[in-house]
């Protein structure tokens, strides 16, 4: 029984591995038609209704009205921070750079988590923290600056700065996220209903709010179904059939690798090789943190 939960486990956590190591494509693919804020509220609408069906199906619509004031004034903050300004400036950073460099610089979330979690959780720092740290962001200049380490080389500084702070904005959803205690699929209705109202009063206020094109609209569905919705009730599910959490973590590492293969394929961008060789630095950096925290993504 043991062993055929375990091999549910992999299945599930690969199936979402494969489907997130689309997503970068996606967001760059989707951003010729339409742009970042009309990505996202397509993206968070759709992810809405994704997570709805899931909690309908599992008959659990009645959690929906046992949720406290508390919890929702919780989950608007969480909302906010994710998915309506993580993704707002991950979107940006898409415009403005290649996939092959957005999506590495995006990776470093988990040394993002190790660096807020100092002042925010209290944690001892270590020599290995400083080490993991060092390694990952030698790999972020080498990226940023293309193997040059003197300038950007043409790629947008605005872009990658956005690109990075995306990951920090994560890391805090992260944190906060770990003292909400709800069932993960209710925080994700609730993150993502939130999230939805706060891109459409974005949009609104900005004037940007107009029909996309169908190309637009079938990208930002995408989106909300396979980076947002779905692939997080996999994820979910690996963890759940699983008896060593960890061990299901390391294929969070697998994801960059294929993404650049995806992007390759999908987007015809040629991947650099200061590109790969900076993303084994992030990756090296965060497998010699042996993090003890892991992402929902």
């Amino acid at each position: 029984m043991e062993n055929r939960h375990e091999r549910k486990s992999y299945f599930f956590a690969l199936a979402a591995v494969l489907l997130w190591a689309t997503s970068a494509s996606a967001f760059k693919i989707s951003l010729r038609y339409i742009n970042f804020g009309e990505l996202l509220f397509l993206a968070s609408l759709s992810a809405v209704i994704t997570v709805f069906m899931i909690i309908l199906l599992s008959g659990r619509c009645k959690l929906l009205f046992q949720i406290s004031p508390a919890e929702i004034r919780s989950s608007m903050l969480l909302g906010f921070l994710n998915p309506f300004l993580y993704y707002l400036i991950l979107f940006r950073a898409f415009s403005l750079l290649p996939a092959q460099l957005a999506q590495p610089l995006n990776f470093i979330w988990p040394l993002m988590i190790v660096i807020l979690s100092i002042p925010l959780l209290k944690r001892k720092v270590k020599l290995k923290d400083f080490a993991a740290i060092g390694i990952s962001f030698l790999g972020v200049l080498i990226i940023s600056t293309r193997g040059s380490f003197t300038s950007f080389k043409g790629s947008d500084p605005w872009g990658i700065f956005l690109a990075l702070s995306s990951s920090l904005v994560w890391a805090f959803f992260w944190i906060y996220n770990t003292k909400n205690r709800l069932i993960p699929e209710l925080k994700m209705f609730l993150n993502f209903c939130w999230g939805t109202i706060f891109i459409s009063i974005y949009l609104i206020s900005s004037g940007n709010l107009e029909i996309p094109p169908v190309p637009g609209i079938i990208g930002g569905l995408y989106i909300g179904l396979f980076e947002m919705g779905i692939t997080f009730i996999l994820w979910l599910k690996a963890l759940r059939y699983t008896t060593n959490t960890a061990r299901i973590n390391n294929f969070i590492y697998l994801t960059p690798f294929l993404s650049l293969l995806v992007i390759t394929l999908a987007v015809g961008e040629r991947i650099l090789l200061a590109t790969l060789a900076g993303l084994l630095l992030i990756v090296a950096g965060i497998a010699f943190q042996h993090l003890r925290f892991s992402r929902i993504k």
